[in-house]
């Protein structure tokens, strides 16, 4: 069945629901891979993407945003020349009320009657000034670095801001 849009589910209301032991048929959440890139290595750039607005960011919104930075950055600076981490978890479990929709629905549907609503999905609850992803890299990536946050910003349902938290006067120093 297709997913509902995403603006159903952004707004944080309610007591997080979390406990999956008493929950049936929670799907797994599409991200798996939160640390990429060289982990050994200093880097000489660190930037962080930062959420201003309080939210929930579903599971296939975090695996995008993580693939857009993760394709850019190694098409462009190579696998060993960056590092990427996704901070936030999917732990909110997503529900949904599925109605029958038809000619004869009126029949076989009970209404709002046991509206609970099964599992159909995962998110994460971000709140403002928290850190979203990690980058980092060395000073000839680093406005590449800085394009490819704000683009995965673009694909999350929170306004975010790409903050340099480490060699800000070699970006400064760059025109960044």
């Amino acid at each position: 069945m297709v997913t509902k849009p995403a603006r159903m589910y952004t707004r944080i209301t309610g007591p997080a629901y979390t406990r999956k032991e008493f929950m049936g048929g929670v799907p797994y959440p599409k991200i798996t891979t939160f640390i990429q890139g060289n982990q050994k290595k200093d880097f000489e750039i660190e930037m962080m993407l930062v959420a201003e607005e309080a939210c929930q960011i579903r599971h296939t919104a975090l695996e995008a945003a993580r693939v857009s930075v993760n394709r850019k950055l190694l098409d462009a600076a190579g696998s060993d020349n960056y590092f990427l981490q996704i901070r936030p978890y999917p732990h909110q479990v997503i529900r949904e009320h599925k109605m029958a929709t038809g000619a004869g629905a009126d029949r076989i549907s009970s209404g709002m009657r046991a509206a609970f609503g099964r599992p159909v999905g995962t998110a994460a609850r971000v709140y403002p000034g928290q850190i979203i992803m990690v980058g980092r890299v060395d000073r000839n990536n680093a406005k590449l670095l800085k394009d490819a946050l704000h683009k995965a910003s673009i694909k999350l349902p929170t306004p975010c801001k790409v903050v340099v938290t480490k060699g800000s006067k070699i970006t400064e120093s760059l025109g960044i």
